[in-house]
């Protein structure tokens, strides 16, 4: 890990489930995760993270969670996390709580995927072939859960070629444990960077001319 560098034609900030089930007061999950998000301020990060990448001319791009219905109809093991959302309906398409959380709703030029059905945001997803036709080489991850599907997103990123770093002040869990073990030993293990907020947003750079 030395000297962050992102270009911003070959990198994209990647938000992953930026919702309402988590985030907004209302959210179906928001009760269990509220007492983490305020800890590590994970609003106030998420939104001077965004506004500086915006600043700075960083491509964002979003990772959404989407269930419904028939989601695992071809599944037979059906992840146990997932058996909760869909017992409860979670992150349920054409509901509130699988809407964008307003803070941070994509705007015109964002990246925005289909919808990930458990922690991977690629699988199933057009997610790769949207940010490889913008280009994009590195991804920086933020958002929610640190240790599922930021860290199984990142996971596969970096397996398929990407360079991947892990914001330790804009993601969050449901459990201090769960989130120790995401930023001190998954992170360090799957990323290229571990860096805080405004360390990775002082390593943005546009392209030489």
């Amino acid at each position: 890990m030395t000297n962050p560098h992102y270009p911003t034609d070959k990198s994209a900030l990647l938000l992953v489930d930026v919702l309402n089930d988590f985030l907004a007061p209302d959210g179906k999950v928001h009760a269990n995760i509220k007492d983490q998000l305020e800890k590590v301020d994970l609003i106030a990060n998420l939104t001077r993270l965004i506004a500086g990448a915006r600043a700075a001319g960083l491509q964002i791009a979003y990772a959404p969670h989407g269930l419904h219905e028939h989601s695992f109809d071809d599944v037979k093991y059906v992840p146990v996390r997932m058996q909760y959302a869909m017992e409860h309906q979670v992150f349920w398409e054409g509901e509130k709580g699988s809407d964008f959380f307003e803070l941070f709703r994509p705007q015109p030029g964002d990246i925005v995927s289909s919808r990930h059905r458990t922690f991977n945001g690629f699988i199933g997803t057009d997610l790769d072939e949207k940010l490889k036709a913008r280009g994009i080489e590195k991804l920086i991850f933020a958002g929610l859960t640190s240790q599922t599907c930021v860290e199984g997103t990142a996971r596969h990123a970096t397996e398929a070629g990407y360079h991947v770093t892990f914001l330790t002040d804009a993601v969050a869990e449901f459990t201090p444990e769960a989130h120790k073990a995401a930023l001190e030993i998954s992170y360090p293990t799957f990323g290229h960077e571990v860096l805080t907020v405004d360390t990775m947003l002082a390593a943005v750079a546009k392209p030489a001319a």
